[in-house]
């Protein structure tokens, strides 16, 4: 197996492919042999310890779920496993009932033949690198394997997602009555949980795409598909429309007149509102070297500071953690709220979401008006050498575009992290100016960078 199997978000890639049963329960394996040698894991009554497995709807997910299970118990591991609920509400299980690890399957907005596998630590938290490291270095070692007693039980209780969804009520302290909403659950994680939650929390709620088959998540639906959701907001004459993903750990948004609310404008509503209240921890907000320049300027009208973290919502929390900050998210929508959540909680930024719309007595285009977002142009440069991004004419070609965009614009050159490519962002004054700073540098790239 060439390169790191783990990415940004566990490990991810085609079931049955390079994601296979054997692989999930090694894997299984690996996670509790690891942490178990570091000392992660607590005393319990059967001194065994336990963690909390949950899966969202796809087909594979059966058999995989299965596989790590199988793993896990066989490393002298007690399973509860939960059944099909978002990765927020595995986070949030693991903590609260003092498992000693989580284990999360899903592709999240992936299409439907790919998973993933992802795991927390006690308290809900995403491994380290160098956790990962060591459970992928610990593959092939089998031995020392428990036996009779010692190896763990696995059960079922599909009943504890009861003590997510009162944690997400209780999480905000006014009605949403008289709020209509519709929600598109991308027949995955979200397509109970989410609409439960905000009917428990008073609002009116319209579904779509909430009839998972195992075979249907991700499938012209959800947050990276939204055209149906538009639709649905204009037809029910809703106030508002939320898109979730596969997993349920993202949160998109549509106004009353149909227009697409990101996660950059979310986070922005969300941080205002907390400023508002004095619950503005530094006033601070972490976002991403993804955001658009547009909201920087925003926060910065309204006293906010912002800490751009690298993309993903891990690294989104590290900087949330390191510098005790309670707020932070990226502009696909995974939105991180530390006070409750300890990942992106898409049904959770939801809730808080209506909630201010609520408490201002404001629309959701008046609310995500505090943002104008700069026109920003994205162009993929493929089969490249990504190492090559700090050569010098790239970077003087990097300085001299910038120059010219002066404050109302910027560049942004970023290595995929999974791909041969180089991405080329820019953002500018007018959208054309964007495209043709953009089209320059992905030439530069393409030309320098080359394999």
């Amino acid at each position: 197996m060439s390169g790191r199997l783990f990415g940004t978000d566990g490990v991810r890639g085609l079931a049955n492919g390079l994601l296979t049963a054997e692989l999930a329960t090694n894997l299984g394996v690996a996670a509790a042999q690891v942490l178990g040698e570091r000392g992660e894991f607590a005393k319990h009554k059967t001194d065994r310890p336990f963690a909390i497995v949950g899966r969202d709807p796809r087909a594979s997910g059966e058999f995989l779920q299965s596989a790590i299970c199988a793993g896990l118990a066989s490393a002298g591991v007690d399973v509860i496993d939960v059944g099909v609920v978002p990765t927020p509400a595995v986070a949030f299980l693991t903590d609260h009932t003092g498992a000693d690890l989580g284990v999360m399957l899903s592709a999240s907005h992936n299409p439907m033949p790919d998973n993933g596998i992802k795991f927390f630590a006690r308290g809900g938290v995403k491994l380290d690198d160098a956790i990962e490291d060591a459970i992928e270095a610990h593959l092939k070692i089998t031995n020392n394997l428990p036996t009779g007693s010692g190896v763990g039980r696995i059960r079922s209780d599909h009943d504890l997602i009861e003590k997510y969804l009162h944690h997400l009520a209780a999480s905000i302290t006014n009605s949403l009555a008289g709020i209509k909403v519709v929600i598109d659950g991308a027949n995955g994680s979200a397509s109970l949980v989410g609409p439960e939650a905000l009917r428990r929390a008073g609002a009116q709620v319209v579904t779509i795409h909430c009839e998972p088959d195992g075979l249907n998540i991700n499938e012209k639906c959800g947050s990276t598909h939204m055209e149906d959701l538009f639709a649905a907001v204009l037809t029910h004459g809703a106030d508002v429309g939320i898109a979730h993903d596969g997993d349920a750990d993202r949160c998109l948004a549509v106004d009353a007149d149909g227009n697409f609310i990101d996660g950059d404008q979310i986070l922005a509503i969300l941080a205002v509102g907390r400023k508002e209240r004095n619950e503005l921890i530094g006033n601070t907000v972490v976002a991403t070297v993804m955001s658009n320049l547009g909201f920087n300027i925003a926060m910065r009208e309204h006293g906010i500071e912002v800490i751009a973290a690298a993309v993903g919502d891990r690294y989104v929390l590290e900087e949330m953690r390191n510098g005790g900050f309670t707020i932070g998210g990226e502009q696909s929508g995974h939105v991180v709220l530390s006070e409750f959540a300890t990942t992106g909680d898409g049904a959770l930024t939801a809730l808080h979401l209506l909630s201010e719309m609520k408490r201002t007595g404001k629309t959701l285009a008046q609310l995500a008006s505090l943002v104008t977002k700069l026109p920003q142009v994205l162009i993929n440069v493929p089969n490249v050498d990504k190492s090559a991004v700090s050569k010098t004419v790239v970077v003087d070609a990097v300085i001299k575009v910038e120059k010219e965009l002066g404050e109302t614009g910027r560049v942004l050159l970023r290595p995929s992290g999974t791909e041969p490519l180089i991405r080329v962002m820019v953002e500018a004054a007018t959208a054309q100016q964007a495209q043709a700073a953009a089209q320059e540098l992905a030439q530069v790239v393409a030309k320098h960078c080359a394999l």
